[in-house]
Formats: structure tokens, C-alpha cells, sequence
């Protein structure tokens, strides 16, 4: 009934219709007005269906409404992300929320017109559902009230504690509030401790924090345990005879991780057939055979999502007992797996596969330290593995074969660093450390991939139920933006008229950019261009990879989504003609909701783990104040320029503390200048700068620029040249802006004073690069107008107005251009989350 009414009210003859009409219009009966009614209800509070206040139902879309869930900022004003994946972001402002908090599922009326640069602009109409009924913070006592500041700073106000409902908090302790009363235009929100985590500024509070304010599980219930402790340790007989299951334990196969992974869930094996033929194998662990569907340890796998890679922890989606016990592929050990063995050609395609369940015995864990090693054939490395030496050159030499597959299809591949961080036994930071890609993460990275899309060929071509890893081409307007801040450093992208583009295209961008000054800063802006992957029950490619077939197949100990693959291919496998009626339809009706929620999940773990790595090297900082590093310039704004150090430690020189002159930001150089000095901050120079400040709470670093710091100057322009050379510098960023007279540059400087002081600055190039208004995504920006331009005493143009200051209070002052990858554990893992 619930997809027959959501058909109906969207038929392009439908008009609002009270219940009774819409009872007939649809011809059911008086006996089942109680379960349209149910239905109804269900479907408004879902936001498929909008009640009107003349208790009429119509389509959200064809009633200037929009559906979604709202993306705070710090700022005070959010994002409505529509439910629907080709509509436009919609702005609400502060005084527009309505009471919605961040992450709250809303419906926005948007408002005509939108606002000046052509986006959506609306106001929250209703709430349908709340999503922090828990909050993490920081309680505060003042003469007559208590209140507990959030740790999300985009939740946008503080949250009152009524007397009697403190717990006992203390001033300054790190507590869990239960909202009790939800705010409204006239009182704000209150709430109730919960949960006392400690003082702020303990040991292990602020990971405790982090693990909370994401809602991440700890503890397994009993139930869980119980079922886990029923797991037998070690392979069954009757597990080894079971129907289709194929001995493979003579074969060598080996794992290949990081030296602390303890759920090893892959492992592979190759062997050369022919000079251009290879035979992969990509065994993975068995998970379904020992967490059945519906069972206490799958309901709670599903609750999680995905295991968690904190920086002192990991909060695991399956118990420690399966996850690092039966189900890990421990080497020398018997392990039931599911196959899949494919032949490779010399062009890298897969001329056969056959998926099917095994048991292995692995003949090796082998780390990526060590393989890596012994590729680079470094003294000793192969010391006990000499007979797995000549199948580790046969996999770099068919990783590389397939890594050239992917890149002449248009795949992207952004290097971006990953930090680790070394802890002591108390938790806090000894060392960070920068871990860049070796041949031996590219071997398995290169292996999942193509494991992935072989299994998602197979099931797409069966029709098989699964969920499928998409990655949606990224939206017109980003794609326009990103041009225009291409141009700025002469490479012009191509689009046709409707604004799509190709992952070729961005892929030729990035090999444009490779070794250039601004490589980070293009890959970054890139990234944020881009949509984010998720899971979808429906196949819509992967643009990133620039593949038409993409599923998770490879890591089930882990992510729910592969489980399910998992589950979905052993059906198949026992039933090859078709799957059961009833199962097919069970699981066609559950793969929708399990997508949007594994995907949620992910989101929240992606950033526990980055915050945690952010915490990690903040506090690692902070024991170095005055200490002088070197480092390389990541990012130039009008109030300063960010330095990344070796280890992927950033943090800012701001220009209130280069007081040998004033300094100008130039966007169309992306420096820096002085204006009688002549230094220049430009991408991708090194310098030499001093800890100044560390602010943890805000994970912020701030430096100081050595004395000794090698700063490049800028030659004097003759005199007689000046006129000439502003012309030309006007010309090379502006269009249109060659030419000007002494006039109308007088006519600029008026205009110019009435500007924002925070945004004027930036005037010339659209503002949007030095303040994102969304964290996750690109703001378009806008190449330099047709506005008077004034000029220094050197000929180039003075932009307009001054930088804004650093706001602690304020997190959009961190490099807007910074991109690092999270541990995140896992295999393939770049910005679009492969």
C-alpha cells in the first residue's frame, strides 16, 4: 500500500487531497481506512508525504518543500542535504533552524527567490526526527545556573541543567546529557547528566568523549557474548564437508597487513600461468558461515555498521572472539573463507573468475613493512621467506598491470598522507608519524579493487539483492566552481554545456598538478568537489574508480555491507537458478534502509577516527612550545598561511605575527606579498617555523615564522614598467580587467570600504576559498570580477579590505584545504571511500 499511495500523490494529475478523497481515489474500502490512516502516518513522519494544514496529503517536491538531513556549521547557520540525490543543498540561516540541531532529519521550505549566487535558500518548517537525544560536553557552573557547553560546536547553543538533574557534576568535567526538553523560539534546550565521564584534560577522557559524542557501542550485550562464546575456535569436520566447499589449504596464500592488525579478513595468492597470465585468488573470511541472519550477534553487527580505528583503540563490529579469533585468517591454522579466483591477462582484464567457499591454511603473515622491504631488496628482509620471494614479484608485477587498467579508464588515485600516532601506556602521544603508500598496500589495494568489482559484476548481471559502494559523478555547480579555480592556475577543464564531467577529465587534472607547488592544494579541492561514496541498493557506479560494477566484498569482519554480499552469494550458491521468492523479496525490502544506515554509520566512524587523530597531534604539540621545525607552506589565506610539518602536523602563522610589514593576499598567486619587503608566503615553500600556541579543545596549532626561515623576496618592478605590469597582472586573474583608469580604481577603493572586514579580503575570489560554509564539500570558487582594482608600489594588485582574525571559538580558521587520510583500518580507503 506504501509504495502504491507514494506513486499516486506523485502522478503529475494529483492534487493535494484530503483523507476521504484520497481513500477513493485509490479505491480502498471503509475495513482498511485504519491501516491507510497507519500507513499515512507512517510515511509523514518518514517525510514521504506532507499533511498541509488543511489535513491534505501531497509530495514534499511539488510543494517547494524538501526533505533531508540538516549539516550544521560552527557559524550558526546549516545545510538541508536532501534525501534525494539530485537536488541542491538548500542554506538555512541561524534565524531560520527553528529549533533543528544539527544531523536532525527536517523539512525546509525554500524560499523564492534563492539567494544572489543562484543556491537554495529555505527555512525548517518541521522537525521529523531528532538526532541528539545524547550529548557530550562540558559541564559549567555560574551563580545561579548550570549548563553544559557541547563538544560539537555545531550544535548551536548550550544546553541549561535544571537543579537535581547534575548527577553531582563538577565544573569542568566531561559529562553525557540527555536532552529532556528540545528548544523552541521562546527557551532554549535542558537536559539531564547522564553519565560523568571525568575531568577535562584527564587521561583517556577526551578518547571516552569522542567514542560518546558518536554514539560508537562499547560493550557487547550478554545476549551477543553469549552467542559469541557458542562459536566453536577452531574449523568443524562437519564445516570442512559442507556442499561446494573446496580444500584449498595446499595452495600458498598469504595475508599481508599492518604489524597491529589483529582481524586479518583477506588474504591472496598468485601464480603466473602464461608470460600475460596470472591467476588471483582473493580469499576472504567466511564471516556468514558463523553469524547467521537475524541472530543476536548480526543484529548488533548491524547496529555497529563497522568497526572503529581509533588512535588508542578499536571499537569492533563483531566480537574479539570472531573478530580475532575463528574468523581471522591466522596463519598455519585451518579457516573457512569465500574465494574468489580470477585469470588476469596482460592488460589487466578478467578473462574468467569463479566465486565459491573454501578453507585455507595461510603459510604466512606477512606486514607491509616487510614486503615492502623486500621488494626494495633491502639486506635480510627475506631471511625465512626466500620461498615466498618469487610470488611477491609476481604480485608487484600484477599489481602494476592492474593499476594501469584502472588509470586508462579514468580511475583517480590521490597519494594524501596518513598520519599514525605512537601512544604510551597512559594514552598520550610519544611520536606522529607520516605513512606514505609502498608497493606492498598498493599489491592489496590493487587486488580488493578488482575483487570488488568482479563480485559486483557477478551479482549485477544475476540481479542478485546486494548493496552496491556508489560514487555519484559530482553536481554542475561544484564542477563550475572548480573550473574557475583552475583557471587561476592556468589549466582550463573543459565541460560541456549541462557542467558533467568525466572521471578522465579530473583524472588529467591530477597528472596536470602532479609535482606542481599546489599539488595538495588542486588534489584537495578536487576531493571536496566530489560527492561522498555510499552504499545504495541500486548500482549508480563508482565514479572515483571509474567503474560501471562496485560492491564490498573484501572486508566482512569489519563492515556490515560485506556481510551482506556475503550472506546474498552463499544463497546463490545453493540456489544457481534463482533465490527463493520469499527470500529475494525480504531482503529487495531491507537493502534500502540497510544502505542509508551502514552508511551513516560509516560517516560517524570516519570521523571518531579522524578527531581522534586530530586530538593525538595536538597534544603531541603541545609538549613542543618553542620548539622550531621545518615544514612546507599547504595553504595561503588573508590571515596567514598554514605549514604542514613532515609528520602531517599543520598549523598556522597568522599575519598579525609577520610584523616586518603588511602583507597582502594575492588569490590569483596564492601568496602572501609584502608591501615594502617584498617577501612572499607561496604554496609549496618550505620555512622555518617555532610552536607559538597549542589549543587542544580546538585541535589548532599556531606558529611562529623563524628568524632564520629562508623567505623568498620579489624583484622591484622599474618605475616605468608599473603601469604596465599592473595591466598585466590585472589581466592574467580578471577578465575584462586590463585597461583600467586611475578613476575608476579610486571609484574600487570607495566600494571596497563598505565590505565585510572578514570577507573583503577574499573579494577576488569569491570568498569561498578561505571560508567553506560546508566542511565536507567544495563552495564554488568564483574567478575575480570586473571590480576597480588598486595597485602597489610594485605594480600588483592590492586586494580590498583586511584579514580576519583567528576566532577560537571558530574552527573554519583551520586550513580550509587540509586532507589527510584516517587510519581507518581498512583496504582501498581515499576521500571517496573506495
Amino acid at each position: 500500500m506504501r509504495e502504491r499511495i507514494a506513486e499516486f500523490i506523485r502522478e503529475q494529475a494529483y492534487k493535494p487531497m484530503g483523507f476521504a478523497e484520497l481513500a477513493e481515489a485509490l479505491g480502498i474500502p471503509e475495513k482498511q481506512h485504519a491501516r491507510l490512516r497507519k500507513v499515512l502516518e507512517e510515511m509523514e513522519r518518514a517525510g514521504e508525504v506532507v499533511r498541509t494544514r488543511t489535513e491534505r496529503y501531497g509530495a514534499p517536491e511539488r510543494m517547494n518543500l524538501v526533505v533531508g538531513r540538516l549539516q550544521g556549521h560552527p557559524r550558526g547557520f546549516a545545510f538541508v542535504i536532501p534525501d534525494h540525490p539530485g537536488f541542491e543543498d538548500v542554506f538555512i540561516g541561524r534565524e531560520a533552524l527553528g529549533g533543528a540541531w544539527h544531523n536532525d532529519r527536517v523539512i525546509a521550505r525554500i524560499h523564492v527567490p534563492s539567494r544572489a549566487d543562484g543556491r537554495p535558500e529555505g527555512e525548517v518548517i518541521r522537525i521529523l526526527e531528532r538526532a541528539n537525544a545524547r550529548v557530550v560536553g562540558t559541564f559549567e557552573t555560574s551563580k545561579h545556573l548550570a549548563y553544559v557547553v557541547p563538544d560539537d560546536k555545531r550544535l548551536p547553543e548550550d544546553i541549561y541543567i535544571p537543579k537535581g538533574m547534575t548527577n553531582g557534576a563538577r565544573s569542568g568535567e566531561k559529562v553525557v546529557v540527555q536532552i529532556v526538553r528540545w528548544p523552541d523560539a521562546r527557551r532554549g534546550a535542558e537536559g539531564r547528566v547522564v553519565e560523568r565521564l571525568g575531568m577535562k584534560g584527564d587521561v583517556g577522557v577526551d578518547i571516552v568523549s569522542i567514542i560518546r559524542k558518536h554514539g560508537l557501542p562499547e560493550a557487547f550485550p550478554a545476549a551477543v557474548l553469549q552467542e559469541a562464546e557458542q562459536v566453536p575456535e577452531a574449523v568443524t569436520e562437519e564445516a570442512l564437508n559442507e556442499p561446494g566447499r573446496r580444500d584449498l589449504r595446499d595452495w600458498t596464500i598469504v595475508t599481508i597487513d599492518g604489524e597491529d592488525a589483529k582481524d586479518l579478513d583477506d588474504a591472496v595468492s598468485v601464480v603466473r600461468l602464461a608470460p600475460d597470465r596470472w591467476q588471483l585468488g582473493v580469499h576472504i573470511a567466511d564471516v556468514a558461515a558463523y553469524v547467521p541472519e537475524g541472530s543476536a550477534l548480526d543484529r548488533e553487527a548491524y547496529r555497529r555498521g563497522t568497526s572503529v580505528y581509533l588512535a588508542d583503540r578499536v571499537v569492533p563490529m563483531l566480537p574479539p572472539r570472531l573478530s580475532n579469533g575463528i574468523c581471522s585468517l591466522n596463519p598455519g591454522v585451518d579457516r573457512l573463507t569465500l574465494s574468489c579466483v580470477m585469470e588476469i591477462d596482460g592488460r589487466g582484464e578478467v578473462r574468467s573468475y569463479a566465486i565459491f567457499p573454501s578453507v585455507i591454511r595461510t603459510a604466512a603473515r606477512l606486514t607491509y613493512t616487510r614486503v615492502n622491504a623486500i621488494l626494495n631488496d633491502e639486506p635480510g628482509a627475506a631471511a625465512g621467506l626466500e620461498h615466498l620471494v618469487p610470488m611477491c614479484r609476481e604480485m608487484a608485477e600484477l599489481m602494476a598491470v592492474l593499476r594501469e587498467r584502472r588509470m586508462r579508464r579514468g580511475a583517480l588515485d590521490f597519494d594524501l598522507p596518513e598520519a599514525k600516532v605512537k601512544l604510551n601506556e597512559q594514552g598520550w602521544p610519544t611520536d606522529v608519524l607520516r605513512v606514505d603508500r609502498g608497493i606492498a598496500e598498493r599489491i592489496i589495494e590493487e587486488f580488493m579493487l578488482v575483487a570488488n568489482e568482479t563480485v559486483a559484476e557477478h551479482c549485477s548481471t544475476r540481479e542478485l539483492p546486494v548493496l552496491y559502494r556508489v560514487h555519484e559523478p559530482p553536481a554542475s555547480d561544484k564542477v563550475a566552481g572548480l573550473s574557475e579555480f583552475l583557471q587561476l592556475f592556468g589549466y582550463n577543464l573543459r565541460m560541456p554545456r549541462d557542467g558533467s564531467v568525466a572521471p578522465k577529465d579530473l583524472q588529467k587534472v591530477t597528472l596536470w598538478a602532479k609535482d606542481r607547488p599546489e599539488e595538495n592544494l588542486i588534489g584537495s579541492v578536487l576531493l571536496r568537489t566530489m560527492k561522498q561514496a555510499r552504499y545504495s541498493e541500486e548500482r549508480l557506479g563508482h565514479f572515483g574508480l571509474a567503474a560501471e560494477y562496485y560492491c564490498h566484498f573484501t572486508s566482512p569482519i569489519r563492515r556490515y555491507p560485506d556481510l551482506v554480499v556475503h550472506r546474498v552469494l552463499r544463497a546463490h550458491l545453493q540456489h544457481p537458478k534463482a533465490l527463493p521468492a520469499k527470500l529475494r523479496s525480504r531482503w529487495e525490502r531491507k537493502m534500502p534502509d540497510a544502505a542509508q544506515h551502514c552508511s551513516e554509520r560509516e560517516r560517524a566512524a570516519a570521523e571518531a577516527e579522524r578527531e581522534t587523530i586530530e586530538l593525538k597531534k595536538a597534544e603531541y604539540m603541545s609538549e613542543r612550545i618553542g620548539e622550531r621545525f621545518e615544514g612546507i607552506i599547504s595553504g595561503v589565506t588573508p590571515w596567514g598561511f598554514y605549514v604542514q610539518l613532515p609528520n602531517t602536523v599543520e598549523g598556522l602563522v597568522h599575519v598579525s605575527t609577520l610584523t616586518d610589514d603588511y602583507y597582502h593576499f594575492h588569490p590569483e598567486h596564492y601568496a602572501l606579498m609584502g608591501e615594502r619587503t617584498r617577501r612572499r608566503f607561496r604554496l609549496g615553500d618550505r620555512v622555518m617555523v617555532r610552536v607559538s600556541r597549542v589549543d587542544v579543545d580546538n585541535r589548532q596549532v599556531d606558529f611562529l615564522l623563524d628568524e632564520e626561515s629562508d623567505v623568498q623576496t620579489v624583484v622591484a618592478v622599474p618605475r616605468k614598467g608599473r603601469q604596465r605590469a599592473a595591466r598585466k597582472a590585472a589581466a592574467a586573474g580578471r577578465s575584462g580587467g586590463s585597461g583600467r583608469s586611475k578613476a575608476g580604481a579610486r571609484k574600487g577603493r570607495g566600494k571596497a570600504k563598505g565590505r565585510d572586514r572578514a570577507s573583503g579580503i577574499a573579494a577576488h575570489s569569491g570568498g569561498s576559498v578561505t571560508e567553506p560554509v560546508r566542511g565536507a564539500d567544495a563552495a564554488p570558487l568564483h574567478a575575480p570580477g570586473r571590480e576597480s582594482i588598486r595597485y602597489d608600489m610594485w605594480g600588483l594588485p592590492i586586494p580590498a579590505g583586511r584579514g580576519r582574525e583567528r576566532e577560537v571559538s571558530d574552527p573554519t580558521v583551520n586550513n580550509p584545504f587540509s586532507v589527510t587520510k584516517s587510519r581507518s583500518g581498512g583496504r582501498a580507503d581515499g576521500r571517496f571511500s573506495r
